[in-house]
């Protein structure tokens, strides 16, 4: 190694992304608060991931399936029900739940405190669903479980059971 390479400041690589414990672009659906930490625009778009609080008594997403991604949930705090199928699991902090392509699932927070959970989604395709959710809301309009579904289907997305519809 030269002496200059030993002496020199380490360089930050430019594809490098850090994202501090305040920032990240933060979208708010009702009684739940998401900070995406990552939409996908470093990672060629293999990647999102992102943070959820979830109140008490918080409804998630209508039961629905993914047709082109995976969704990955590690519970920080709390407890998020996850209903797959007919099949309920309580996941409690620690524990993480992969979802594939195909496979029905919704989850909610039915517990007196908050939850928090990472999810991921490879690839990015379902980060621009969540924005679209936010637009529905800020535009003043209701976001009825119609314009969920809408959403749901611009994004490789449809709802597990006919009865949705």
């Amino acid at each position: 190694m030269s002496e200059e390479a030993k002496t020199s400041e380490p360089q930050a690589d430019p594809a490098v992304s850090v994202v501090g414990p305040g920032g990240g672009e933060t979208i708010v659906l009702g009684t739940t608060r998401m900070r995406v930490l990552e939409d996908g625009s470093h990672t060629g778009h293999r990647l999102a991931i992102a943070e959820s609080v979830l109140a008490p008594h918080t409804q998630g997403p209508p039961q629905h399936r993914h047709a082109r991604h995976d969704e990955g949930f590690y519970i920080i705090s709390g407890t998020i029900r996850f209903t797959v199928g007919d099949q309920d699991y309580d996941a409690s902090t620690g524990t993480l739940v992969m979802v594939p392509p195909g496979t029905p699932h919704t989850f909610a927070n039915p517990t007196d405190q908050p939850a928090v959970m990472l999810s991921t989604f490879t690839p990015d395709l379902y980060v621009q669903y969540f924005r679209d959710l936010q637009e529905v809301l800020v535009s003043g309009r209701p976001l009825t479980q119609q314009a969920n579904i809408d959403a749901m289907n611009r994004y490789a997305t449809e709802p597990a059971t006919t009865d949705l519809a």
